[in-house]
C-alpha cells in the first residue's frame, strides 16, 4: 500500500480547513498558498470531497470551503478511504476484486487480510483533530 499524493494532499486539505476556517468558509487560494499545492490539482481534490460530503462549498466573494463536521467526526482512514478508493495492501483484497484462484490454498492471504485489518482500524481510530494535535 502507498498513500498517493491526492490522499495525502486532501489529508492536508482537511487539516488547513480545520486549522484556518474557524467555521467559516476558506478561498482555495489561500490553501493553495499555505500548502504549496498547484489549484487545479487542489480543485480536484476538493471536488472528490465535495462529492464525498466532507466539505461544504459556497460561491462569490465570501465563498470557499469548510468542513462539513468538526474535526473530531472525520477519521483519518474515511478521507483516505474516499480519495485513494481503497487501502488494501494487495489486489486481492481490493473492495469487488474477483476472487484469486488460488485464495483456498494462499498461505500469504492470512497475513495480508491482518495487515489489512490492523491498517483500517488504526487509519479508523485516528481523527482528524488527533493529527492537529499531536496525539498520534
Amino acid at each position: 500500500m502507498m498513500i498517493s499524493t491526492k490522499g495525502r494532499y486532501a489529508l492536508r486539505v482537511m487539516i488547513d480547513l480545520a486549522q484556518n476556517g474557524d467555521g467559516k468558509f476558506v478561498s482555495l487560494k489561500d490553501v493553495a498558498e499555505r500548502q504549496n499545492i498547484s489549484m487545479k490539482y487542489l480543485e480536484m481534490i476538493v471536488s472528490i470531497l465535495n462529492k464525498g460530503n466532507m466539505v461544504h462549498s459556497q460561491r462569490g466573494k465570501a465563498g470557499g470551503y469548510k468542513l462539513a463536521k468538526t474535526p473530531l467526526e472525520y477519521t483519518v482512514g474515511e478521507i483516505l478511504k474516499l480519495t485513494e478508493g481503497t487501502l488494501a495492501p494487495v489486489m486481492c483484497l481490493e473492495e469487488g476484486a474477483e476472487v484469486c484462484e488460488r485464495a483456498n490454498d494462499c498461505v500469504t492471504l492470512p497475513l495480508w487480510k491482518e495487515l489489512n485489518h490492523i491498517i483500517d482500524n488504526y487509519l479508523d481510530s485516528v481523527t482528524l483533530d488527533d493529527v492537529i494535535h499531536k496525539n498520534v
